[in-house]
């Protein structure tokens, strides 16, 4: 899943969980359940394979979602620290992820394989595009309504 998707369903944990802790558990593991779900996620192969020359639209495609998923945020949620904690919460696992590229060790290398053959498990069926991509707006649209209403 892109990132905004997994800063939304993060808020919409925290607008529904009372208690802090819970959801910021909640808000981790809806990163690994989401991801779960076929979907398509933009190319950072010049980061992966440490090509820095080549990497700016790659660093730009996860500034501009992470902007748009926090302008959502601040536009739609009651901006709490508990907000933006578990928005920020939610989106560790591919923070780890990003981080082995830059710092491999065992730990970080541990949990990318974990990230990618457990729970990218469906990442490689033969599933179209109109419905990887389609779930992502469902479920985007889905956590815009439980946050208006």
């Amino acid at each position: 899943m892109i990132l905004l998707i997994h800063l939304l369903v993060g808020v919409v944990i925290s607008s529904k969980i009372e208690y802090f802790w819970v959801a910021l558990f909640l808000a981790f593991l809806s990163h690994y359940l989401l991801d779960l779900i076929p979907h398509i996620e933009y190319n950072i192969e010049n980061i992966k394979n440490n090509q820095w020359q080549k990497s700016s639209p790659d660093f730009l495609k996860i500034i501009l979602d992470l902007s748009l998923g926090l302008l959502i945020i601040f536009l739609l949620s009651n901006n709490s620290f508990k907000t933006y904690a578990c928005a920020l919460v939610s989106i560790i696992p591919d923070g780890l992820t990003f981080l082995e590229y830059l710092l491999p060790n065992v730990f970080l290398k541990k949990h990318s394989r974990f990230h990618r053959e457990i729970i990218h498990i469906l990442k490689n069926k033969k599933i179209s595009n109109f419905w990887r991509f389609s779930t992502q707006i469902i479920v985007g649209v889905i956590s815009i309504y439980i946050l208006l209403f």
